[in-house]
């Protein structure tokens, strides 16, 4: 099985799939912007399953290359817990291991919860503090438990954007760190925390939130 990015890769192993290679190394900061390489179609010309992103500029190139043999399964990718939860159920259902996808979903949202609980702890105060997000990590704010004031990209911040968001005068920017273009709210008093989406070569999707909640939890701490 091939899947394009460690993304994608990572949500077929915890729906319960084995030997799933994916295309783009996990060191690459923004999947979408790899070039594909020669051997790279010639896995997928091989490949009885490809999962792949609509939004990855290369996903013509792939279904060129699998041909009429491979499956192509084209994934919602979002971290929000409930296209998680559906993204593995469906796998599970295509490879037949729903007895494994249901507990990795079941372990997911036992680890969501608490991760959830400690962030809420960690509060100063108690108080939810004000944040804006990037657009595709709306779901880490979900996983603290507090409301967006406001939301940004993926394209760039313009200034009409940059003079709404800093009047709501949030404590932390949640920025998507694959998509990083800098600071977002410059003369901002507001913290920036680097919220990564991608999963690492572990393929270990459960890192993702719990990396995330560190990086939030120490800062809702200190602030």
């Amino acid at each position: 099985m091939v899947a394009t990015s460690s993304w994608e890769a990572a949500l077929a192993k915890a729906a319960g799939a084995r030997n799933v290679r994916p295309i783009v190394p996990p060191s690459i900061r923004h999947a979408p912007d790899y070039d594909l390489k020669p051997s790279d179609l010639t896995a997928v010309a091989g490949a009885d399953d490809v999962l792949y992103a609509s939004f990855e500029p290369f996903a013509g190139r792939i279904k060129s290359a699998a041909g009429s043999k491979a499956k192509m399964v084209e994934l919602d990718l979002d971290d929000d817990p409930e296209t998680t939860r559906a993204n593995v159920t469906r796998l599970g259902k295509l490879f037949g291991t729903e007895r494994a996808a249901a507990q990795w979903n079941s372990a997911f949202t036992t680890e969501w919860n608490s991760l959830s609980r400690q962030l809420k702890a960690a509060r100063t105060g108690g108080k939810a503090p004000v944040v804006v997000a990037q657009a595709f990590t709306a779901w880490a704010a979900k996983l603290a438990g507090v409301q967006v004031a406001g939301t940004y990209g993926p394209d760039a911040v313009t200034p009409a954007q940059l003079s709404a968001l800093s009047a709501k005068k949030p404590a932390f920017v949640l920025d998507n760190e694959n998509m990083s273009t800098g600071t977002v709210l410059p003369g901002s008093e507001a913290r920036q925390l680097e919220i990564v989406n991608y999963p690492g070569a572990d393929l270990d999707l459960l890192s993702v939130y719990r990396k995330a909640a560190d990086q939030m939890r120490k800062a809702f701490a200190g602030s």
